[in-house]
Formats: structure tokens, C-alpha cells, sequence
């Protein structure tokens, strides 16, 4: 396998478990409130697990681990200092990219409860610098 394409795909594979792992520990701690349970439990809003299309819901963490890897390779030279902080840095600028944005249209678009949003942000915010610390150290 190509030194470039390994360097991307591993780390990538890593954070996507990571990602994975991280965003359903969270989901599941913010569901003791009650809001939160219910936006997740409204079938007019959240698929259920027997969708088939569900199953993109758990590839989606390692689409977007290899994606931010690929981002990470071409970046990387931007950022100095220990891997710690250039991963935070890293992660940090992803979320104020998309994460951010994407849980405004999310809160304006869908019926959910702003502490879903909320969940959905802290889950972001804390699987976006831990994928960037992941890279960070990988490719020291």
C-alpha cells in the first residue's frame, strides 16, 4: 500500500471508531433528558434502527474520519507545536467550519429540541479535537 494513501487511511479508520464510539456515549448520556429522548424516540424525525438506510448512520463516522485525515495531510505544515495542540487547533477549526453551521440548519430545519442540538454540538466539538489529536500523533 502506498506510504500517502496509509498515512490518510489509518488515522482515518482510527478517528472513525473514535467518532463512532464518542458520538453514541454521548448521545446516550444527554438522552437522560427528557427532551432529548423524545426528539430521538419521534419517528417523524429520527429513522429507526430497523431502517435499512440506518446502517449509513454507522459509516458515516469513518467517511468522515478518512475525509478529515485527507484535510489533516494537506494542513498538517499549519499548524506547529505539540501533537496535543495541533490536534486541538486542527479540530477546533473543523468545528467552527461545519459543526457550527451545520447545527444552526439543523435547529432552523428540523423539530428538535435546542439540548438535542446542544448534544449534537458537544458531541461535534469533543469528536472533532479528539480525531484531530489522533492525527496529530499518528503523523508525528
Amino acid at each position: 500500500m502506498d506510504d500517502k494513501v496509509r498515512l490518510i487511511l489509518w488515522p482515518g479508520i482510527v478517528a472513525g471508531i473514535v467518532i463512532l464510539v464518542l458520538g453514541m456515549v454521548i448521545s446516550y448520556l444527554f438522552m437522560i433528558i427528557p427532551s432529548v429522548a423524545a426528539d430521538y424516540n419521534d419517528a417523524q424525525v429520527i429513522r429507526s434502527l430497523q431502517d435499512p438506510l440506518m446502517s449509513l448512520f454507522f459509516i458515516y463516522p469513518f467517511v468522515l474520519g478518512i475525509a478529515l485525515s485527507w484535510v489533516w495531510s494537506i494542513t498538517k505544515v499549519l499548524v506547529e507545536g505539540p501533537a496535543w495542540k495541533r490536534g486541538t487547533r486542527f479540530g477546533l477549526t473543523y468545528f467552527v467550519i461545519a459543526t457550527i453551521p451545520g447545527m444552526l440548519i439543523s435547529y432552523s430545519s428540523f423539530s428538535l429540541s435546542i439540548l438535542t442540538i446542544i448534544s449534537w454540538t458537544v458531541s461535534g466539538l469533543i469528536s472533532a479535537i479528539v480525531a484531530g489529536c489522533i492525527f496529530a500523533k499518528m503523523n508525528e
